[in-house]
């Protein structure tokens, strides 16, 4: 999927998947440098690392104070009670069990429907707010095989959810293509944009202070790359991205 270009007139307001992970922080900058309207939403699915919603309302306020220009883009936030998706799936993430690979070849991490009801659900209040763009931070390149991260999964659900509420939505995955260390890239790039002077480093800095990312919830051990236990497979591909990002300019 391609992204909306900034000078799209009937592009004009977004709705951000918004976890307080870096990718998904990294995609909330992403729009509010190209849309005037930007609302976030998080969901509460009873996942082991629920630190993540105390993260999230911490990034978002830390962007507020930051990113003046974002500050006056930046509207509602929204958290859906999603207890009903822990309660259907046995998975590492919903579960005290260890981080395995499944017989199917995909890891016990994945969550059957997450991202399809995820979307779905946040179709429902774009179309009750009125907004046309979902903005997500699924991935093809660096990611763990999960089904509903790929391209076609996107573009079939963006055919559906329009079709099915008859508005046209435009689902825009930023990080599609771009590994870890591209992500890197692309929040110091888009915070310089936005501060022109030091703004790179003030957005990198902010993701690794603030955001989480860690399946197991740690916010004790403190890396180069933020915080989290530094086994589990989320720190695992945001320390190597943020070993490929930094080794250049060490």
């Amino acid at each position: 999927m391609t992204s909306a270009p900034a000078s799209t007139p009937h592009h004009t307001s977004a709705l951000v998947l918004f976890s307080g992970g870096q990718d998904s922080t990294t995609c909330l900058a992403h729009a509010l440098s190209r849309y005037p309207r930007v609302e976030t939403i998080g969901f509460d699915y009873g996942q082991r690392h629920s630190v993540e919603m105390t993260a999230r309302l911490n990034v978002l306020r830390e962007l507020r104070q930051r990113f003046p220009a974002w500050s006056q883009r930046l509207g509602e936030d929204h958290v859906l009670d999603l207890a009903v998706l822990g309660k259907v799936s046995e998975t590492s993430l919903t579960r005290d069990m260890a981080f395995r690979m499944e017989e199917s070849g995909l890891p016990n991490t994945f969550v059957p429907g997450r991202n399809l009801l995820f979307l779905t659900l946040a179709a429902a209040l774009a179309y009750r707010r009125g907004i046309q763009v979902i903005v997500t931070g699924v991935c093809e390149t660096d990611f763990s095989g999960y089904p509903d991260c790929r391209d076609d999964t996107m573009k079939a659900l963006q055919v559906a959810l329009s079709l099915g509420m008859d508005h046209r939505f435009l689902i825009d995955t930023p990080l599609m293509w771009i590994d870890k260390a591209d992500t890197w890239r692309l929040a110091h790039a888009l915070g310089e944009d936005a501060l022109l002077v030091g703004g790179g480093n003030a957005l990198v800095e902010l993701i690794v202070e603030h955001t989480h990312t860690c399946y197991l919830g740690d916010r004790e051990h403190r890396h180069p790359w933020g915080y989290g236990c530094g086994g589990c497979p989320a720190c695992g591909l945001r320390a190597r991205g943020w070993d490929n990002y930094a080794s250049p300019i060490a």
